[in-house]
This record gives C-alpha cells, sequence and structure tokens, in this order.
C-alpha cells in the first residue's frame, strides 16, 4: 500500500470537512448564539493539519483499491474526530468521548444521539449535526471525487469502496461526472423537500434541517419528540415520501429525471423494497387497530407507514414510542433494522438486494432438493447473477451476522439487557439511530460507558462503510506496498 498517497488524500478530506464548518459558524453569529467562535477555532486546526498531511504525502497517478479501502476508512474516522471537536469546545457536548459519537453518528447517518434535550442547544449545533447527515449521505469521499483529478488520482477503486454494493454501477464512464449527477440529484430532492415542508408550516431552520436528515437517512431532529413534536400530518406524509425516495437507488431518480420512469417498475429491488414496507405497514397497522392505540383509521395507518419507512430507510424519525406498540411491532421494526433500503441509496443495513438474492440462492437450492440434476440460473432486473456474486452476498451476511452477534454479547457483558443490547447493535450497525430497549426513541444513548460508545462508534462506521471496507484493512497483507 502507498501509505503517503493515502495521506495525501487524508488531508485532502479534512480539509474539506474544516471549510463545511464554517457554515455553521455563519448560521451561529447570524443567530447570536455565541458559539461561532468554536467552528472557526476547529476550522482552522482541521485545516491545519489538513494542509500539513496533504503537503507530507505523495502525488500518486492512479490509486489502487486498498489505498482506496484505506482512505474511505481512515477518511471517515478522520472526519468525526474533527466533527466532534465544535461540540466539545462549545461546551454543548462537554466530554469528547460524546462529540466524537455525536459526530460519527451523523457522518455515517446513523442518527443516534446522546443529548437529552436537544432543543437547548444552539442553532449553530443544532444545523452543524444536520450538515454532517447531509454531507455523509450521499458520501464525503464521493463528494470528493469531483475534484480527485486535481490530486493526481483516480477516483474509481474510491468509489467502488464508497458504494460497494453488489450492483453498484456508474451512470457515466467518468466517475468525476457520475459523483456530479448524483449529487445534483441529491441537491435537487433537498431542495425540493425543505420547499414541501415550509408550506406545510415549518419554520425554514427546521425544514432545512429535517430535509438534510431525511435525504440522506439520518435521523437527527431540531426537537427531542423528534417529528412527532409538530403534531402535523402534513409533515408527517411529506417525510414518508422523501424517506422513500432516499432509500431508493439514486440512479433511478436520475433515470427518471431524463423520462425513464419505468426504470422503477422494471427494477425488481425497487419492487421488492415497497412490498416489504406494505406487508408491513398493514401488519403494524392491523396490531394497533386491534389495541384501538389511535383513535382512527387514518392515524393508525399513518403512524404505521411513517415507523415502517423511516426505519426499514434508516431514517429513524419517530413519531411515537413504538416501545409501547404490541411485541409483534417490535419484532418487525427490528428485522426492518437490518434489512435496510436499497443498494445505491444513502440507507445504512443488509440492503435489500443482498435480501432478495439471498432468497432466491435459498429457493433454488431447495429446487435442487426435487431436481438434483438441474441446472438453474439466479436471475436479477433480467440477468444472470454470477456465482461469485451469490458468495458475494452469502459472505456478506455471515460477516454482518457475526458482527451483530458479537455486539449483543459485548453490550451484555458489559451489564446491558437483552433487549438494549440487541436494540443498540441493530441501530448502530444499522445506521438508524432509535433500537430497542433502553435506547428506543423516547431514551438516548448518554448513559452508556465510554467503551460501549466506542464500541458503537465502530459499528457506525462498519455498518455505513458495509463491513468489507472496514474488515479487509486487518489484514497484514492490505497494509504491505504495492
Amino acid at each position: 500500500m502507498n501509505l503517503r498517497s493515502v495521506i495525501r488524500v487524508l488531508g485532502f478530506l479534512l480539509g474539506g470537512t474544516a471549510a463545511s464548518l464554517l457554515l455553521p459558524a455563519a448560521v451561529s453569529a447570524i443567530y447570536g448564539d455565541g458559539d461561532a467562535w468554536s467552528f472557526l477555532v476547529s476550522a482552522a486546526i482541521g485545516g491545519a493539519v489538513g494542509a500539513a498531511l496533504h503537503f507530507a504525502g505523495a502525488r500518486a497517478s492512479n490509486i489502487g483499491a486498498r489505498e482506496g479501502f484505506a482512505v474511505v476508512a481512515l477518511g471517515w474516522f478522520a472526519v468525526g474526530l474533527l466533527g466532534g471537536l465544535p461540540l466539545c469546545l462549545s461546551g454543548q457536548i462537554p466530554g469528547y468521548t460524546d462529540a466524537v459519537f455525536e459526530a460519527v453518528s451523523g457522518f455515517t447517518t446513523t442518527g443516534a444521539t446522546i443529548l437529552t434535550d436537544i432543543e437547548s442547544r444552539s442553532h449553530g449545533v443544532l444545523f452543524w449535526r444536520a450538515l454532517t447527515h447531509w454531507l455523509g449521505g450521499m458520501g464525503i469521499v464521493v463528494l470528493a471525487l469531483a475534484i480527485l483529478p486535481l490530486l493526481g488520482v483516480g477516483g474509481m477503486q474510491l468509489f467502488r469502496a464508497e458504494v460497494p454494493g453488489p450492483v453498484a454501477e456508474r451512470l457515466t464512464p467518468r466517475i468525476r461526472q457520475t459523483a456530479k449527477l448524483l449529487w445534483g440529484v441529491y441537491v435537487l430532492l433537498t431542495a425540493a423537500e425543505t420547499a414541501a415542508l415550509m408550506i406545510a408550516g415549518l419554520s425554514f431552520f427546521d425544514a432545512v434541517c429535517h430535509s438534510f436528515a431525511t435525504l440522506a437517512t439520518g435521523g437527527y431532529s431540531t426537537r427531542n419528540a423528534s417529528v412527532g413534536a409538530y403534531a402535523n400530518p402534513a409533515v408527517e406524509w411529506i417525510i414518508i415520501v422523501f424517506s422513500l425516495g432516499a432509500g431508493l437507488n439514486f440512479a433511478l431518480h436520475y433515470l427518471a429525471l431524463h423520462g425513464r420512469f419505468r426504470a422503477y417498475v422494471r427494477d425488481d429491488e425497487f419492487r421488492f423494497f415497497l412490498y416489504l414496507i406494505a406487508v408491513a405497514t398493514a401488519v403494524l397497522a392491523v396490531a394497533l387497530l386491534a389495541i384501538e392505540y389511535y383513535p382512527d383509521l387514518h392515524a393508525t395507518i399513518r403512524h404505521a407507514a411513517f415507523q415502517v419507512v423511516t426505519i426499514i430507510t434508516t431514517t429513524g424519525f419517530s413519531t411515537a414510542d413504538y416501545l409501547l406498540w404490541p411485541p409483534v411491532a417490535h419484532v418487525i421494526l427490528l428485522l426492518l433494522m437490518v434489512v435496510g433500503g436499497c443498494t445505491g441509496s444513502t440507507s445504512g443495513g443488509i440492503k435489500v438486494v443482498r435480501l432478495l438474492v439471498l432468497l432466491k440462492v435459498g429457493k433454488s437450492e431447495l429446487r435442487k432438493l426435487l431436481h438434483p440434476r438441474a441446472v438453474t440460473t439466479l436471475w436479477f432486473n433480467d440477468r444472470a447473477v454470477s456465482p461469485q456474486l451469490a458468495m458475494n452476498v452469502l459472505g456478506f451476511v455471515l460477516l454482518y451476522g457475526l458482527v451483530f452477534v458479537f455486539g449483543v454479547v459485548a453490550l451484555t457483558l458489559g451489564g446491558r439487557d437483552l433487549l438494549t443490547a440487541t436494540g443498540a447493535t441493530a441501530a448502530t450497525l444499522g445506521n438508524v439511530g432509535p433500537g430497542l430497549g433502553d435506547v428506543g426513541p423516547a431514551y438516548n444513548y448518554g448513559f452508556l460507558l465510554a467503551w460501549e460508545k466506542w464500541l458503537l462508534i465502530v459499528f457506525m462506521l462498519v455498518g455505513r462503510l458495509e463491513i468489507f471496507t472496514v474488515l479487509v484493512l486487518f489484514f497484514p497483507e492490505a497494509w504491505r506496498r504495492s
């Protein structure tokens, strides 16, 4: 591995993150919060460290797979460390561990918070939390791809490390143009949701923050009770629609903007994704109607649909404490946390396409019991699924399960009950935010011990980068020179 080229790109990423800190500094100055200085100091520190790393590194004509994985994994951790600095310096989050937890949760679009009173925080801090979501949603590294040629490094390896889904595709032959197209769709959807939320009654500040969190499938809200604080059905339906859009493959949105609307219905993953949402919503609605939890049918369907969509897309907003719902709701929501959204989206989780391929493999194996000599082919979007891809999916799910079990065991050894340990692991590894037990939607992660928070920080990073990108760095050969 060419470490000097990795260091050079890391310096660039830290410099870009430092520049983004000027935005919350401006917001803080506009609202007169008094903590603009914390963002400016953090920006100066980040800029200085970034410049030092950039000039200490080496210019490379291309970047290989190993360098790409290192840049992505180390880059996300580095920007998380820098992102927590202003939260700590401002005194809004006193401990650095808590500040890094909040920042990493933002950049990984997890939305797990340690804050108990969100509404008492300054506008600058609230905006920075939302901005970390928005930057992390499409990916800081993907953003950088538009200008990486200026550094003398190629972009495709970084794109594969950042978007390692089994069917990730380039929209154009040039990765730089691909990144611009993805960000163009992202910005357009963000602007549309902001306008819709303002029409529904939210202030400009709240509309922007919730749009940043929705399109990034993050879940940080400016209110203690999340979206439920507004008690506004229009706001809830708007967030349902845009969360659903954020959970879909952004390549489909790009094609739709160019008139190819049938790309949605032709996509196997899209159809299966909607099927999962419809079934889960129906089951939750029936369960809530059975106990007459809400006064009418519309409220029941709205709350069930909101929670199903925001959980499966890993947005993590809430309109109610779903821990008070029937136990079947807890099981369904936990399963949705693990599944996650579509590949090529800003969602976390295993991804719907992997679940679909896994089901096809299982179906194929069952048929082989009846027809041992038959030659079967797995199909996805009218294309044959290669054995290598099927093995990739099986390996990913296996590793995901092993990390999940490790997290549950580690937290229970630390004294947490099984429901809380399971909920915290599923919510952070799946980048959902609120979990079950003591980390449910009405609670937060602030009570956890320092080592537990750092463990969950690692889970958030591993989940955001889809397991392989991080775990591959634990092989010694990944660090040897090419």
